[in-house]
């Protein structure tokens, strides 16, 4: 019995490392208010999980450069169950930040954004995982 018990917690040491959370991988939006759509890579940071602005693309699906490259989009994303993260959320469209709650559901992220302690809120569309 203690050389099964001894396997096992070998087996569980040479696992390897933990697997990423469902919610890193890069993004795809929904259009915004301009139809433009942005591509948010979203990763570790340290207590939570935050989301940044690989690259976009105008309606017509060409490269756009807007100022708002490399700056972070979501932050402070913490699971508040499972697959439910709130958080905060950057519109650039708007130039306004809003408290977020992403819920996932298989490759795709549901994005609601709310100010005033949730009682104007707006539907940030369905986003796609690309990677």
């Amino acid at each position: 019995m203690k050389h099964i018990a001894t396997l096992f917690l070998l087996s569980l040491m040479a696992s390897g490392p933990a697997q990423a959370d469902p919610i890193e991988g890069l993004w795809r939006t929904a259009p915004d208010d301009h139809g433009d759509i942005g591509y948010i890579r979203v990763g570790d940071c340290g207590a939570g999980y935050c989301g940044v602005l690989e690259r976009a693309e105008d309606a017509q699906g060409e490269a756009i450069q807007p100022d708002t490259i490399g700056r972070k989009i979501v932050w402070n994303l913490t699971s508040s169950k499972s697959g439910e993260y709130e958080g905060r959320i950057y519109a650039p469209d708007r130039d306004k930040e809003y408290m977020s709650r992403l819920e996932l559901s298989g490759n795709r992220i549901s994005v609601n954004g709310c100010v005033l302690g949730g009682l104007i809120c707006r539907d940030g569309g369905q986003w796609t995982r690309e990677q």
